[in-house]
């Protein structure tokens, strides 16, 4: 088994074990329809063996950014049919994100809403982007009802659903780097006293919830989630991560998930430059064993440390970021060890098709 092997995920066969990581790249309009070069930009990059979409929020209250993509609007699906149509046709698989950013957010973004929700009205540290790409501090989110959790897990339903409709393979629950799901699991954003707080089986049960309603949509076989233990993206802290991530993997085996995508502590950092975690373990080594099914790593990886965590079964695919904006053909540059194009992180968010979709080829 090398990084090039094929393999079955769940019910996916996956031609390499190169896979494209979720890049946020905020060339969507304003009301989340994928931007017209998105179709060209995601089949040039068909080779790997799975391309995971752009985080896309699962409803107007979940966006966060500007010019990030929804899926739950009609115009969205029509659009987003035509990316997939564009990497089915260049062989390709493709899975959507779900994506839901809590209290990474502002009013800005969903007006009709007001201030962005969270499991506590806890205000995170730094700044964020308004609608009008304005950099401004965060609001103090207001803390998520039970009502509106009900309300919530439906819109992650019906955004699975729509996801089907436009095309895709299989959709990844993002529940790392921060956002809202990511919010409920860690203690450092997590006060509630109610069911989804307090105890670490409280803390995970949105999650669980999640996952075993959007199954019914897909199968478990092509659902999949990503955890981002030890991150502190986006002021995120917990107690005692290990305990916390190990109780939520080992409750992962039952569904029979597509995967587990595994973030390394060592990418702490989104776009910008990677923090290294000296201290940190690494996620592969540390909570791989706990999973019965597949796992997928990401995280500043290089084709020697990537081979070298399949040949040590820490992983079974790795997740490419950056250098894969840059190397549209990345799997077979990696395999021929042919140079890699440098990236320009001045075209990563917003733009039109430099730095996008005008990377060359070998």
């Amino acid at each position: 088994m090398t990084l090039f092997s094929p393999d079955k995920f769940g019910d996916v066969l996956v031609k390499n074990r190169v896979f494209m990581a979720p890049l946020t790249r905020m060339r969507a309009n304003n009301d989340g329809v994928p931007g017209s070069l998105a179709a060209q930009y995601y089949a040039q990059r068909a080779s790997a063996g799975l391309i995971i979409s752009e985080a896309t929020q699962i409803s107007e209250l979940g966006k966060g950014y500007p010019g990030t993509p929804g899926i739950y609007s009609s115009e969205q699906v029509s659009e987003w049919k035509k990316v997939t149509a564009a990497v089915h046709e260049s062989g390709g698989v493709i899975f959507l994100q779900l994506w839901h950013v809590g209290r990474i957010s502002h009013t800005s973004h969903h007006p009709k809403d007001g201030l962005p929700v969270a499991p506590s009205a806890i205000k995170p540290t730094g700044q964020v982007y308004t609608a009008s790409w304005a950099l401004t501090d965060y609001e103090t989110p207001r803390e998520i009802s039970l009502e509106e959790i009900k309300e919530l897990k439906l819109s992650y339903i019906h955004a699975a659903k729509l996801a089907k409709e436009a095309g895709f393979d299989g959709v990844e629950l993002h529940a790392a780097n921060g956002y809202l799901l990511d919010q409920f699991l860690q203690d450092g954003s997590n006060l509630r006293d109610d069911k989804y707080g307090g105890s670490i089986e409280n803390r995970c049960k949105l999650i669980l919830e999640i996952l075993e309603d959007i199954i019914p949509v897909w199968g478990s076989g092509r659902v999949g989630i990503r955890l981002s233990p030890y991150g502190t993206f986006n002021d995120m802290k917990d107690s005692d991560p290990v305990k916390l991530f190990s109780y939520l993997i080992e409750a992962l085996n039952p569904l029979n998930l597509c995967y587990l995508h595994l973030i390394e502590p060592r990418a702490t950092s989104a776009g910008g430059d990677d923090q290294i975690v000296e201290d940190a373990p690494k996620t592969g080594q540390l909570f791989t064993k706990l999973f019965d099914g597949k796992v997928v790593l990401a995280g500043g990886f290089d084709k020697i440390s990537a081979e070298q965590a399949i040949d040590s079964s820490e992983g079974d695919a790795v997740a490419f970021g950056r250098i894969f904006i840059s190397n549209p053909d990345l799997p077979k540059r990696l395999e021929s060890n042919s140079l890699l194009t440098a990236y320009d992180r001045s075209t990563f968010y917003g733009g039109t098709e430099k730095g996008y979709t005008d990377y060359p080829f070998m």
